[in-house]
């Protein structure tokens, strides 16, 4: 069915209007977001790869447009609430090797709200043409000031988010394949204690009284923002009336977020610094983006139940490190004679993925449907270098959702709920490390061993809500 211009004008004004009182993202609980879309929350994100239900294929699959007929748009939010505390028995010790006095840092993540937007439209009877904007990515995590791990974490932040047009074709024998671009705006924020006991110990030795707490701790600010490039291409293949394919793969990218430092409170005796000073110098914070490819399959199983199943595999292998790199020489912190000098380097060493989803529809009446869905998703934290930054750990996926749709006027709301359920503690031992060389003894002073460690146990657990409006013109 084609429409006139004036559905699509409204549709379109409609759209953006949505977008532009939408609430900035606060992204928390994860580097990848799963909450995009409710109706493919109610079914664990599975098969959406071969389930064009409505506009937000346009970013599970852009090759499902060519499935949606005339005009059509869906927007919502969903809320993401997970709770990450360290157990009382955390603990950690200085650069000198002493204890640190604080408490296991409260609940680190706070409530977040992800909005999402999608639109299509049908062209002709075998090109479609779509946008969406999302947030595929984020992070949140804010200890107290008198968190024991201070000078390893304070706060987190990355906050992304992707606008997304897309195009589709078909052959008009149940092949089609679709490609989009993602267009990604980031900004984030990594804060934490400086720890000057090495710096204490190195001034007092002369006088031969070391003291580690001659200098107050300080404090270190790095934000930073880019805009970043990732390409989609899909597939879908309608093997019959009852069951059909599909597959979408997505490149990765490298973030550079740009941004300056700001310390305070900084002491360097290695520099020659040796009263507590300001200091801010340019850097950027390198961030990879994993390619990642989705396969999804659909069936009929009967006239009201309808199976799904999917699986998604991503490079997190690429997130190798977070360093903080200088962008300009004789800077005040490092002092290089050029660019490129490494204020802070932390080993990730993340490892690749899966994701597994199954979900099954019932269709009860012409007018409601009801949905559940079950995910294993691995965490991609290495257990080996685990930070007070990113306490993962493996996790289950279990929704419900619901839908009522009337077939008449067009118009679809979608609601679903979920809960997280992670496999066991995330167990953070984390050190200092050198950034050629990673061991548990780095050398941040001349001649001064640091002996700085972060030791917690975290209780891991989460729910998610969401809620969207569907409307085909």
């Amino acid at each position: 069915m084609r429409n006139n211009k004036s559905n699509l004008y409204s549709a379109i004004r409609f759209a953006t209007l949505t977008a532009a009182v939408a609430p900035a993202s606060a992204l928390a609980g994860g580097f990848a977001l799963n909450e995009q879309s409710a109706s493919a929350m109610g079914v664990a994100n599975a098969g959406t790869a071969a389930n064009p239900e409505n506009a937000t294929t346009v970013l599970f699959n852009p090759a499902g447009m060519s499935q949606l007929s005339g005009t059509n748009l869906s927007f919502g939010a969903a809320v993401l609430d997970i709770d990450a505390e360290a157990k009382d028995d955390a603990r950690a010790t200085n650069q000198v090797g002493l204890p640190v006095q604080g408490s296991s840092g409260g609940d680190i993540a706070d409530p977040a709200v992800l909005p999402n937007l999608y639109m299509t439209h049908e062209v002709s009877d075998s090109v479609d043409v779509g946008f969406g904007i999302h947030a595929p990515f984020g992070l949140a995590a804010d200890y107290e000031d008198d968190f024991v791990g201070r000078y390893f974490a304070d706060e987190t932040e990355l906050t992304a988010i992707s606008f997304s047009p897309s195009i589709s074709v078909s052959n008009g024998n149940g092949l089609s394949m679709g490609a989009g671009i993602n267009i990604i705006y980031a900004e984030g924020k990594l804060t934490r204690f400086l720890d000057n006991s090495a710096s204490s110990v190195a001034v007092t030795a002369p006088s031969g009284t070391p003291n580690p707490g001659f200098y107050d701790e300080g404090y270190a600010d790095i934000e930073g923002e880019d805009v970043g490039v990732t390409f989609r291409v899909g597939f879908l293949y309608e093997l019959s009336e009852r069951t059909q394919f599909g597959l979408m793969a997505q490149t990765g990218t490298e973030l550079n977020l740009e941004g300056d430092a700001e310390l305070t409170n900084f002491v360097n005796p290695a520099n020659g610094v040796v009263t507590p000073t300001s200091a801010s110098e340019k850097v950027e914070v390198p961030l990879a983006i994993p390619e990642s490819i989705t396969v999804g399959a659909r069936h009929q199983l009967t006239d009201t139940v309808t199976l799904l199943a999917g699986a998604t595999y991503a490079k997190w292998s690429r997130f190798e490190e977070l360093d903080i790199v200088s962008r300009e020489a004789g800077g005040e912190v490092t002092q290089a004679p050029q660019e490129g000098a490494v204020l802070s380097h932390v080993t990730e060493k993340w490892q690749n993925t899966w994701q597994f989803n199954v979900g099954a529809i019932w269709q009860a009446t012409p007018e409601w449907a009801f949905k559940t869905g079950y995910a294993f998703d691995e965490s991609p934290v290495n257990e080996d270098y685990v930070t007070a930054r990113i306490p993962s750990n493996d996790r289950h996926w279990l929704t419900l959702g619901a839908q009522w749709a009337d077939q008449r006027s067009g118009w679809t709301v979608d609601v679903a709920a979920g809960t997280l359920i992670f496999d066991g503690n995330g167990r953070v031992d984390e050190f200092n490390y050198q950034h050629e060389n990673p061991s548990q003894v780095a050398e941040l002073q001349p001649g001064v061993p640091d002996q700085s460690n972060y030791e917690g146990e975290y209780e891991l657990e989460a729910w998610s809500a969401g809620i969207q409006v569907s409307k085909s013109f």
